[in-house]
């Protein structure tokens, strides 16, 4: 029975898109994706740390939001966020309970395109899930993508001037990534707020709070006392299979 139970809910949170592969470009579920073509959009503003809203708008009505915190460096992207806080019409009702239960709620995806590696980090499990990047198109070098830039006007956005601009995007591959982007006149033309729409899903993140200050190299690191695993799907079942076992799930006629 428990079993089933560990298994069940280790399914939930896959299905539910929380195992986000962060070094892709584009909107997908369990958060804003970063690397690659994505980091073009922030032009000559690459090391800073800023607090992201983001939404997600599905082509069959489904709406996640959620709000995190990202350090950028030179294509290196840290977010730091916390999933029951997360809300949305694929979250089953318990589901934020159970996270904080399992010491699942807190996550943090470390995406380094450098070494074509993201590591996925549950301080709540003092574990990490070290994964190879997804992103095909992922480069550190500028000189692998091109960027057309239009101006479509001019509006504030969260009290900041802003040129609103459509951007593509083109990588080394030649694929093309649409967006519009709201880039703030008093913030070094930082995008306060970037719309991608891809296969009918658009995704809204808005930028707030935003220091141009480089962060520290450590926060681009697995922590070296935590233990890994080579997948998200085993370090989810061990652990979890870990607090079962201590009896934290268990009935009384079962300890």
């Amino acid at each position: 029975m428990y079993m089933k139970k560990l298994l069940s809910f280790t399914a939930t949170i896959l299905s539910l898109g929380l195992v986000p592969a962060f070094a892709q470009f584009g909107p997908r579920a369990g958060g804003p994706h970063f690397g690659g073509a994505m980091d073009r959009l922030f032009g000559k503003n690459q090391s800073f740390s800023t607090v992201v809203v983001f939404q997600m708008d599905g082509a069959n009505g489904d709406k996640t939001s959620m709000t995190g915190k990202m350090s950028f460096d030179t294509g290196k992207t840290r977010f730091e966020m916390n999933m029951s806080e997360m809300q949305g019409s694929k979250m089953p009702p318990g589901a934020a309970q159970q996270m904080k239960a399992m010491g699942m709620d807190a996550m943090i995806t470390i995406s380094r395109p450098d070494l074509k590696l993201t590591y996925l980090v549950y301080p709540g499990l003092n574990s990490y899930a070290e994964m190879p990047s997804q992103d095909s198109s992922g480069s550190v070098s500028p000189d692998d993508y091109k960027v057309e830039t239009t101006e479509l006007g001019k509006e504030s956005v969260d009290g900041h001037d802003c040129v609103k601009n459509k951007v593509t995007v083109t990588d080394k591959e030649g694929v093309k990534h649409e967006s519009t982007v709201w880039n703030a006149s008093d913030l070094k033309d930082f995008p306060v707020k970037i719309v991608t729409n891809e296969g009918g899903t658009s995704v809204t993140m808005r930028y707030q709070n935003t220091a141009f200050v480089k962060p520290a190299a450590s926060l681009f690191e697995a922590p070296a006392d935590f233990t890994k695993y080579d997948s998200v799907q085993t370090m989810m079942q061990t652990e979890m299979m870990k607090k079962m076992g201590g009896g934290a799930a268990l009935p009384p006629a079962q300890h």
